[in-house]
């Protein structure tokens, strides 16, 4: 999917991206493979609180991988503790993304010796059906970021091949279009057709985050709905923190194996956190609050038309550094709302014993 900011991500990719030598935004495969070797794969209770998850795993410089796609399923509550944290100099790797990538960008603009973003490897960032992500707009108009673009099938293939280990994978997308001077990927001639065939390079992030739809104690997980390209980037990351909205018993892992999509091995922590996709939906939990998305985004599109922070700033001081955790944050969402949502999900059908 192009954004609707390609035509000066493209400016800028004639020069950085075909011109520069190829290095990847995050461990190397050979870096990523002795990392995750030395990983513990026994069977250990992974559960922890969201801030001792945050300290343990979210450093400077590192590439930071959001699961999730666009306002479904996305860890909220993690982004919110980071920038309660504070982190700088971020590469972001995403599929599709909106409300968690512009609490960063948003966080940046605001003071950014607490949070930066270098760049971002995406299919999208944006709000979809109601409208663009002002901040994002913000951030890439002038300059401010890097951006690496690809479709949504190639980013997807890109986090499974890092999954696989493997240091790049060739597409049939891409080539031959416009999507050929937005990023990284190299058009090579295939050594068995010898064919043209566009390759790109896998991506491989520091730490994923995750929020699942429920996992037992070692940190096998269950997505019910879309998937999100969750399973490719949790087992492409050097390290995933998971939050999910309910713990299973591991007996209940086992009865039903085949509906484990993210495996123990890929998690190392662990956060029991009910509605950590707010304002975003979770299927079979609770629907999008469509209200507090837009007034977060309204604060944005405010920013980028007349350089106020006003907005912006009541929406942190109120919404993050306001609380504690985001369990304070759900208690000025309201009981009412909360129960709304769910109401609206339709109380979709998922399986936990």
């Amino acid at each position: 999917m192009i954004n609707n900011v390609s035509s000066n991500i493209k400016n800028i990719s004639k020069v950085t991206y075909k011109e520069k030598p190829f290095e990847y935004w995050g461990p190397t495969p050979a870096e990523a493979r002795k990392a995750v070797v030395n990983k513990p794969h026994g069977l250990r209770d992974k559960r922890t609180t969201m801030k001792e998850a945050v300290d343990r795993h979210i450093k400077d410089g590192m590439n930071l991988c959001i699961g999730g796609f666009v306002n479904t399923r996305v860890p909220t509550a993690i982004i919110h503790e980071i920038v309660r944290k504070g982190v700088k100099d971020l590469t972001i790797s995403i599929q599709s993304m909106s409300i968690c990538c512009e609490l960063l960008a948003g966080a940046m603009i605001l003071d950014p010796d607490r949070v930066s973003i270098r760049r971002v490897e995406l299919a999208w960032w944006g709000y979809e059906i109601i409208g663009i992500a002002p901040l994002f707009r913000h951030l890439v108009t002038n300059g401010i970021i890097e951006v690496d673009d690809y479709t949504n099938y190639g980013m997807s293939v890109r986090f499974k091949a890092a999954s696989m280990g493997i240091p790049f994978v060739p597409i049939r997308d891409h080539g031959g279009s416009d999507m050929e001077l937005v990023n990284r990927g190299k058009m090579i001639e295939c050594p068995f057709t010898k064919e043209n065939v566009y390759i790109v390079p896998s991506c491989i992030p520091d730490v994923a985050l995750i929020n699942s739809t429920m996992a037992d104690k070692f940190g096998n997980a269950r997505l019910f709905g879309a998937l999100c390209t969750d399973p490719e980037m949790a087992t492409a990351a050097n390290h995933v923190i998971m939050t999910t909205e309910k713990v299973i018993p591991s007996e209940a892992i086992r009865t039903y194996p085949n509906l484990t999509e993210i495996p123990y091995a890929a998690v190392d922590c662990l956060v029991e956190q009910p509605f950590a996709s707010h304002p975003g939906a979770v299927y079979g939990n609770y629907w999008f609050d469509m209200d507090h998305i837009r007034m977060f985004r309204n604060a944005g599109e405010e920013f980028r038309k007349t350089g106020s922070k006003e907005a912006l700033q009541k929406y942190y001081d109120e919404y993050v550094f306001g609380v504690a955790d985001h369990n304070e944050f759900l208690e000025k969402i309201g009981f009412r709302t909360l129960q709304k949502l769910r109401d609206w999900d339709g109380h979709q059908p998922v399986i936990a014993y």
